[in-house]
């Protein structure tokens, strides 16, 4: 089939790569959000698939909006079989939708209908959800609603961050990609409508909820830290500056006031709802992270202070 792939960040590009090397399918052009400003000269980027699409040789795309009049009369001059959508992070309204014969798959990281919206991987870790897995479907209006042509499964590990996690179903969920649209050009795949039950949603998480609730019980701070690593990023307030927060592990030591930290030999200790929390590593703006027992050592932290 001919294929306009559309997504932007890094857990998109595996996909884009199996499919560039596939015999039975050819990338004819690629949907990528326009080049952002990045890194401290702020200078104007290329998106991760972006940059594989140059160096593919494959017409990059790059509308402001889904809808832009020039972008829908390209892709009609292309004329794609289907347009497979990993992560491109632009709505695409029916105009666009109506466009590939076969319609817009998308690679979803979730077993759907459970956590539709933006941030499906957080979610499942910060719930404690101990599978997940990735889903194929038909893109329709609604949020993440279509029919599903496929799922893989993938376990949650106790110490999984958001960022391990999501590797591990881009690269698998390239396979499952790969397969569905074997099972489309082929006519031996239908996709099955989404259960009414089961549904639940992951909106995008902002900085501001990567803030860390020590109030919380010590089990919800773990999975809190680890589904926002590495991005927003956990972060808490000490002596009214943000300090941003590697995953931390549980402990029975007796118990400590909520955000109150306790310096030891070999470890940082922070209290929560109920047992504190290990530190592990610590970064103080405009610094590279650090074990919070180094950190310690400059901070100084004096009995009873608080993160908050």
């Amino acid at each position: 089939m001919r294929l306009v792939f559309a997504g932007t960040p890094e857990p998109a590009v595996p996909s884009l790569r199996r499919l560039l090397e596939s015999d039975d399918h050819e990338v004819v052009a690629v949907v990528t959000r326009p080049d952002a400003p990045a890194g401290r000269k702020r200078q104007l980027q290329r998106s991760p698939v972006g940059r594989l699409a140059d160096e593919a040789g494959v017409e990059v795309l790059t509308p402001a909006k889904a809808s832009d009049p020039e972008f829908l009369a390209r892709l009609t001059a292309i004329a794609p079989d289907c347009a497979p959508v990993v992560a491109y992070g632009n709505l695409l309204r029916p105009a666009a939708l109506a466009i590939p014969v076969h319609g817009w798959v998308n690679l979803h990281f979730s077993l759907l209908p459970a956590w539709r919206g933006a941030a499906p991987v957080q979610a499942a870790i910060r719930a404690g959800d101990e599978i997940t897995g990735a889903s194929t479907f038909r893109l329709e209006e609604g949020m993440d609603t279509g029919p599903v042509f496929g799922t893989v499964t993938e376990k949650i590990a106790d110490d999984d961050t958001a960022g391990a996690l999501l590797e591990r179903l881009a690269q698998n969920g390239a396979g499952l990609l790969a397969a569905t649209l074997d099972g489309i050009a082929d006519g031996s795949l239908q996709p099955v409508p989404q259960p009414g039950e089961g549904v639940s949603v992951a909106p995008k998480v902002t900085v501001d909820d990567a803030r860390v609730r020590w109030t919380d019980p010590p089990l919800a701070v773990d999975r809190h830290v680890r589904s926002v690593t590495p991005a927003p990023g956990a972060w808490t307030e000490f002596r009214g500056t943000r300090l941003k927060i590697g995953p931390v592990t549980t402990t029975g030591f007796d118990d400590l006031a909520p955000g109150e930290i306790v310096v030891e030999r070999k470890r940082v200790l922070v209290g929560t709802a109920s047992a504190p929390v290990v530190l592990g590593t610590v970064q103080p703006a405009g610094k590279p992270a650090m074990p919070a027992v180094d950190w310690s050592r400059g901070a100084q932290p004096t009995p009873g202070e608080r993160f908050v």
